[in-house]
């Protein structure tokens, strides 16, 4: 099993989150990335695959996966146990909109937050511009927040137990901190909850190996990870 990723790529290193999780080996293949060009030129073999030239791509024998919603869900039915889903109809589709509040909903306002990694342009008026969009976006963020604060209320998990739900939202909030975003201070069983997953080995290794390439790739973040 072979894994496109990204060293700073959220739905990459959610999946590789996931894979931990799951205790399956694979070869990790890093693309190229810096913050002045991202992934350009592109991974040939990522552009061969996925349609959008992005990663994550997982290539599990003769089979090649993009998305990364896509590719946990191939997971967890390929490679049952442990799961990712809940049992239940019900339970799983509730499980997935969690993932899309995380993927989609939460990313909508994050990616203004996402030119603080990059070094500041010598136009200073262009970087106030993108910092009042980001005071903006952290507003709706904090809302999120909020939002899976009460989702969490009396929860270990936001689906009963552990599943792809939390890996999906963690990134974001996880991303949005990282970004100089919100805290999560006064939102107890949010704060509760990321420090749970935040100890868990396979977080733990993703969020370490994320920090390593912040230190190599990107721009100090003011705010960063703010209690």
């Amino acid at each position: 099993m072979k894994l496109y990723s990204g060293p700073v790529s959220l739905f990459s290193r959610k999946v590789e989150i996931a894979l931990h999780e799951k205790g399956l080996v694979f070869e990790r293949i890093l693309v190229p990335f810096t913050q002045t060009k991202g992934y350009s030129p592109k991974n040939p073999d990522v552009v061969a695959i996925n349609p959008k030239g992005q990663v994550p791509v997982l290539v599990d024998g003769d089979l090649s996966l993009y998305d990364s919603t896509v590719i946990l869900e191939y997971l967890d039915e390929a490679y049952p146990g442990p799961s990712l889903y809940p049992d239940t109809p019900r339970e799983r589709a509730r499980c997935r909109l969690f993932d899309v509040f995380g993927d989609e909903v939460m990313l909508a306002p994050l990616r203004l937050l996402m030119h603080r990694t990059e070094p500041k342009p010598e136009d200073s008026e262009r970087w106030d511009a993108k910092e009042a969009k980001a005071r903006e976006a952290e507003s709706a963020l904090a809302g999120h927040f909020a939002e899976i604060d009460r989702a969490l209320e009396g929860k270990e998990y936001l689906c009963g137990a552990f599943s792809a739900a939390d890996i999906a939202v963690f990134m974001a909030v996880f991303w949005t901190r990282r970004l100089g975003g919100p805290s999560v201070k006064g939102l107890g069983a949010l704060a509760s909850w990321y420090a749970r997953l935040e100890a868990r080995p396979a977080f733990a290794r993703v969020i370490t190996e994320i920090r390593a390439a912040d230190a190599e790739l990107s721009a100090p973040v003011e705010g960063a990870f703010r209690e």
